[in-house]
């Protein structure tokens, strides 16, 4: 039963064979086209298993109406139990890529979903790349009287030892006459295994601060000390293990 008393079977939402058709045949019909390019898991499904899903996606993929499946905030060992379902079947392209919440301040991606993604020949499209805001410049705006932080940014200013860390990731690039929004982009770009990151510009301004982070390069001694401010976690096991 849902929230509203009422009946939710089992092919009704996530990524059974009948919902992720039936999906499919609603986004064609809304955005007017005639095939998706990448077709996104927005998360797991615990209750089907990827034999099921493959057999749906390799009957869309057979109508011509998706080209690639990716996945999205999956964990790593669930992209090795996808691709390897996809590659005893057979025929099956398996994910291409995985979306997944990665940036300077957020990386624990780096532990186990990269590392997967990487062998299993996957593109990584790094999500809120700038963290909430937080990677933006979001201390020098306040000072500057301009856009206050808002949601989770705000809530993470609150805590001394963050708010620390991202005034001394300001500092640093301030030092060195760069923009934080551009650099954290930047810094994405260096990542192995990182397609592109996904940014979300609400102004002409913003998109075009977005494109010059493309060129722009960042030294050593620069990456040296933004892994100081914002170390990983490292590989795993050791990460976790010693």
């Amino acid at each position: 039963m849902d929230t509203d008393g009422a009946t939710v079977w089992p092919n009704h939402d996530k990524l059974s064979a009948l919902n992720i058709r039936r999906a499919v045949d609603a986004s064609l019909k809304r955005l007017r086209t005639d095939y998706i390019d990448l077709y996104q898991f927005h998360h797991i499904d615990r209750d089907t298993p990827f034999e099921e899903i493959w057999q749906a996606i390799d009957v869309l993929v057979g109508q011509g109406k998706i080209l690639y499946a990716g996945s999205s905030n999956f964990p790593g060992y669930k992209i090795a139990q996808a691709n390897e379902t996809a590659a005893r079947r057979g025929g099956t392209i398996g994910l291409v890529s995985e979306q997944c919440l990665y940036n300077l301040a957020e990386r624990r991606a780096e532990m186990e979903v990269i590392p997967a993604a990487r062998d299993y020949g996957l593109g990584v499209i790094p999500w809120s790349p700038l963290h909430g805001g937080l990677l933006g410049g979001v201390i020098k705006k306040e000072v500057q009287g301009g856009r206050r932080a808002s949601g989770r940014a705000a809530d993470t200013l609150k805590d001394p030892a963050a708010r620390a860390q991202i005034q001394a990731y300001e500092d640093l690039l301030d030092k060195h006459g760069l923009e934080p929004g551009e650099v954290a982009l930047a810094w994405l770009l260096t990542r192995p295994g990182v397609t592109g990151p996904i940014v979300g510009p609400r102004t002409a301004a913003q998109l075009e601060s977005a494109l010059r982070a493309v060129e722009l390069e960042l030294g050593e001694e620069l990456l040296q000390s933004l892994d100081e401010i914002f170390p990983g976690p490292g590989p795993a096991p050791e990460a976790f293990a010693w």
